[in-house]
């Protein structure tokens, strides 16, 4: 797929969703705003907005590298001007190639930093990610109501998205369920949960904007992070014993915060297995390993 249509809470938000999808870095990829953000009141009936992140075209050839000939229609062949611009090609090419040769030092020194830059993140960050549990929902333990902010704003979204839902909210002291169902659940879900993650995001930062209390919003879909759960869990011990018997480790698509933590927690208690996180977000990814 050559390009990603997402909307976001801005506009930065949804080019950033778009870099996940197409998994491409910013300076790879064209982007066009389609519709404008608008903050609406107190954040209800508030618009998103809507980008298309298209991967850049392949640059042309650099004109130096071409060679100009001028044809002389008297002689039947090339006249001076020819050679003259032949030269000047040449002489450009050798210029272009020394500039490329410099960048290519800088890149090398850049590339390095950025290396160690990278494996300095991943020591520091890996701690933080076994030390967070995985939260479960304990739905009977929250109040059902009929009318709620988070409702309110969701509801709102997923009609401008053109989609037909049921909604169910549920809240706690600090929390905030809503579960959907209906026939575009699997739009609301996305691939590998990616538009569920971001509407829940989005959701997030609505409720948690003026609230003086962090208030934590879980959006879900035909019971849809359970299962999900349940196949990284199965995926984790699958690669493990994988790891075990060829004795080489194993690095995983690149994942979210929460569902890397779920890899490590499901293998933390294996005595033959380690797991540490690498890469910047949103390429961030899972490493399974032997203990050494």
């Amino acid at each position: 797929m050559d390009y990603s249509e997402k909307w976001g809470v801005d506009v930065e938000e949804a080019v950033r969703l778009a870099l996940i999808d197409l998994k491409l870095s910013r300076d790879e990829v064209e982007v066009t705003v389609l519709e404008q953000p608008s903050k609406g009141f107190f954040g209800i009936g508030s618009k998103l907005a809507k980008v298309r992140v298209e991967k850049k075209k392949e640059e042309k050839k650099e004109e130096a590298a071409k060679t100009d000939v001028v044809f002389d229609k008297e002689k039947g062949a090339e006249g001076p001007e020819a050679v003259e611009n032949d030269e000047a090609v040449k002489e450009k090419k050798v210029e272009t190639e020394r500039h490329q040769n410099r960048d290519g030092r800088k890149d090398d020194r850049k590339s390095r930093k950025n290396r160690n830059r990278n494996e300095k993140k991943v020591h520091d960050g890996k701690q933080n990610e076994r030390n967070l549990n995985i939260d479960v929902v304990d739905k009977e333990k929250l109040e059902e109501v009929e009318e709620h902010e988070a409702l309110t704003f969701l509801k709102d979204v997923t009609e401008k998205m053109g989609l037909h839902l049921n909604f169910k909210a549920r809240v706690g002291e600090d929390m905030v369920y809503i579960e959907m169902d209906g026939k575009d659940s699997g739009t609301i879900i996305g691939k590998r949960g990616q538009t569920l993650d971001s509407i829940q995001y989005l959701t997030s930062l609505v409720i948690n904007k003026d609230s003086e209390n962090y208030i934590k919003v879980v959006i879900d879909a035909e019971n849809y992070r359970a299962k999900r759960q349940k196949t990284l869990e199965q995926l984790a011990e699958r690669l493990a014993a994988k790891v075990i018997r060829t004795g080489k480790y194993v690095r995983l698509e690149p994942m979210n915060p929460y569902e890397r933590k779920i890899i490590h927690a499901t293998l933390q208690q294996n005595p033959e297995i380690i797991t540490r996180s690498e890469g910047e977000e949103p390429y961030r990814r899972v490493i399974i390993e032997l203990k050494k």
